[in-house]
């Protein structure tokens, strides 16, 4: 379904039955197309960065054959290969796919900075590729991403887990079924205790040597070369902006995903920051992600939904509390989602208070289940359906609008998006952060 595409309740409750019937896997000598294999046949799968989401994600997919692992890290490389005995072991994403021809599918969970390069590599060799979120590192990579996923009619997937859950099957329905009546306003946010790298600090001086099980060129990939340093790897990159996307971007794709559904959101007309990295010198604000930070865009009215704006919230920062919630009652701890309409207000899958919850029971059920999340991505690539964070029709959309944010937060202005060019009306400064150059050497050609 297109994601420009507004549906009414009425329309939604028909196509129902409709939408349930298309979840049957097709085999491949009915259904055609490169690279679909029947279901009864088992995917080849390689993974790509096995640290932490990484190693989860194959993990998942460990019914199926792993053929390839590969890492910059020899130290995760060995690791990985004691689970996996059969498969070969590469250092070099690109020389894996060149090299072993058996390859159907590829796993990313590299850090966000190489998610792009290594996924369009992978498609237009025609594998199928699951990557981890917020799918890209840049705005002009999410576009891309989207555009080679359509061309070369791949099975892909974000990882973005809770898409596939019953929970958020339950918020979109008791949104159409009128629990809240009009939806205006989004909230949504992390506020974890420290839990992600080091931000709103500098890059540090010191300049320890290279581990000698580690490939530094390669973890560096596309991004400016820097010297090696403790506080990139491993994992501790996601607050640095050469390499990560900060809070938002990590958490963002996660807690938007099912309002960006439920509602039909397209582009955003404008989107403004602000974040306790406004009086830090530029060394630290150009360096990492800021400690908290608040961002707002605003979604323009389209079709028979009316103009909605989305908050999100993070390190500590959070809305007023709403007076529905009972007193005894966390509220913006972790990472939550408050949805507000003029009758009514949910966080997350349950209205508030608990007695309105009760009162309304739940709503039709109009929306197919999933298999889950990573069966969703193994039945796409055997002929199956398209899975629910697809980078043609959810996440690649999703991711961009994010990334905006944080070019939101890096430049402090309320910015004005033109969605067809791909390029702010009001600031130069934005603009060089929708694609900012790769190093020599590395390219998405």
């Amino acid at each position: 379904m297109d994601r420009n595409t507004t549906l009414s309740r009425r329309q939604v409750l028909a196509g129902g039955a409709a939408v349930t019937a298309a979840v049957t896997i097709v085999p491949r000598h009915v259904l055609g197309g490169p690279g679909q294999k029947p279901p009864s046949e088992k995917l080849n799968i390689a993974g790509i960065g096995l640290n932490g989401m990484g190693a989860g994600d194959i993990a998942n997919c460990a019914g199926e054959n792993i053929v390839a692992l590969c890492d910059v890290d020899q130290n995760v490389l060995d690791r990985e290969a004691r689970k996996y005995p059969k498969a070969k072991l590469h250092r070099d994403f690109r020389k894996m796919l060149e090299t072993q021809k058996d390859i159907d599918a590829v796993m990313v969970a590299t850090p966000d900075h190489l998610h792009a390069v290594v996924s369009i590599t992978a498609m237009r060799l025609g594998k199928h590729v699951f990557c981890q979120k917020p799918l890209t590192h840049s705005v002009y990579e999410a576009r891309l991403m989207a555009k080679v996923a359509k061309e070369t009619k791949v099975a892909t997937q974000m990882g973005n887990q809770g898409q596939a859950s019953e929970e958020h099957r339950l918020m979109a329905e008791l949104i159409w079924a009128g629990a809240v009546g009009t939806v205006r306003e989004i909230h949504a946010g992390s506020n974890r205790r420290p839990w992600i790298s080091p931000r709103g600090i500098p890059r540090p001086k010191e300049t320890p040597p290279v581990p000698s099980t580690l490939d530094w060129d390669l973890w560096v990939g596309p991004a400016p070369m820097r010297p090696y340093h403790p506080c990139y790897h491993p994992f501790a990159w996601r607050g640095w902006w050469d390499f990560g996307t900060g809070v938002l971007g990590d958490i963002g794709c996660h807690e938007l995903s099912p309002v960006f559904k439920a509602l039909k959101l397209g582009h955003p007309a404008w989107v403004e920051a602000c974040s306790s990295n406004h009086q830090m010198p530029p060394e630290v604000y150009n360096e990492t992600a800021p400690v908290s930070s608040i961002v707002r865009w605003y979604f323009p009215a389209e079709g028979d939904r009316p103009a909605v704006t989305v908050t999100w919230w993070d390190g500590g920062m959070k809305p007023p509390r709403p007076e529905e919630l009972e007193p005894d009652r966390q509220f913006a701890e972790g990472d939550w989602l408050l949805i507000v309409g003029d009758k009514g207000k949910m966080l997350h899958h349950r209205l508030i208070p608990d007695k309105r919850a009760r009162e309304f029971g739940k709503p039709p059920r109009v929306l197919p289940r999933s298999p889950g999340h990573y069966v969703e991505w193994i039945n796409a690539c055997k002929g199956g359906p398209p899975a629910g964070s697809n980078f043609v029709d959810h996440a690649a959309h999703l991711a961009e609008v994010v990334l905006l944010g944080n070019i939101a937060i890096r430049t402090g202005e309320k910015l004005y998006w033109d969605a067809d060019n791909l390029r702010f009306t009001n600031s130069e400064k934005a603009n060089a952060l929708i694609n900012p150059p790769y190093r020599s050497g590395w390219s998405l050609a």
